[in-house]
């Protein structure tokens, strides 16, 4: 659902990008009404921005004559996190990401300086990141319920597809979202297992949010409690490794995911389990 502030912007969005639109186009696009789209235009007009309505048949609502909006001015390091954002949105596992990115560089670079759009082109056009591992799902549609649901303490009912076809239904406290090897995963309290666990988002089917909140712990990372979660999977053969190091220095040097590291006497000691 588009707030009526959205739609406003949209209707600009539609003029800048198209020059003329006739009130039926822009209508059907909104998905309003004619009165309704005729408030967003004066509101508009309210905030200073000239639009020309065309009477008649063929009528069609247009901005006035050589009106831009005033160039959005970045540092260059601003400029830099927008470019690698960008990069980096087109493989980390969003559907759709390729031309959602391609528009928003698109409008970005039509409000920016000259020389600062050449930039951020460049960076576009040379820049790869090596994300190779995605696996994107079929929509967005997970993503945006979850992570809604996680800013705002809000509980969801979950449809879940387990890796062996299993469909199952469970309530869920989304804590947060993680990424990592490529994949997505929702991280938080589920009250079928009465624990917490970790669910990839490309194996999530329905998200229904539930009239209840919940207290997310205190400073819950996400991503911390998934390296664990990777970390004390059973293996089918038992690992323990002594490394002749303190703690700190063997999580910050190796992998979380490898097993679980405890302080010893004659240094850290890395434990990965095997099948029970």
């Amino acid at each position: 659902m588009y707030s009526p502030t959205t739609r406003v912007l949209t209707v600009l969005e539609l003029l800048q990008t198209h020059g003329r639109l006739s009130g039926a186009e822009l209508a059907r696009r909104l998905e309003v009404d004619g009165r309704t789209l005729r408030r967003y235009i004066a509101k508009l007009e309210d905030l200073g921005i000239p639009v020309v309505a065309e009477r008649g048949r063929y009528g069609c609502y247009s901005l006035v004559a050589g009106f831009k909006l005033p160039p959005m001015m970045f540092t260059d390091d601003e400029a830099l996190a927008l470019s690698i954002g960008l990069v980096a949105a087109r493989s980390l596992g969003l559907a759709e990401a390729a031309p959602a990115v391609q528009s928003a560089q698109a409008k970005l670079e039509r409000v920016m300086p000259r020389n600062l759009k050449t930039r951020i082109r460049a960076l576009g056009e040379t820049v790869t990141l090596d994300l190779s591992r995605s696996v994107t799902p079929g929509d967005n549609t997970a993503l945006l319920a979850l992570s809604a649901a996680a800013h705002g303490w809000q509980r969801v009912h979950l449809s879940y597809c387990a890796a062996d076809g299993e469909l199952t239904e469970r309530d869920f406290d989304p804590y947060g979202l993680a990424y990592r090897g490529g994949r997505w995963y929702a991280v938080g309290l589920c009250h079928l297992r009465g624990g917490l666990r970790s669910f990839r988002l490309d194996r999530v089917q329905q998200v229904q949010p539930l009239n209840a909140v919940f207290t997310p712990p205190t400073d819950f990372n996400a991503v911390q409690h998934l390296a664990l979660g990777l970390a004390t999977i059973p293996r089918a053969t038992s690992v323990r490794v002594l490394l002749h190091t303190d703690l700190q220095t063997a999580q910050r040097e190796c992998p979380e995911s490898i097993g679980v590291f405890q302080p010893t006497e004659a240094g850290c000691c890395c434990t990965a389990r095997p099948t029970m």
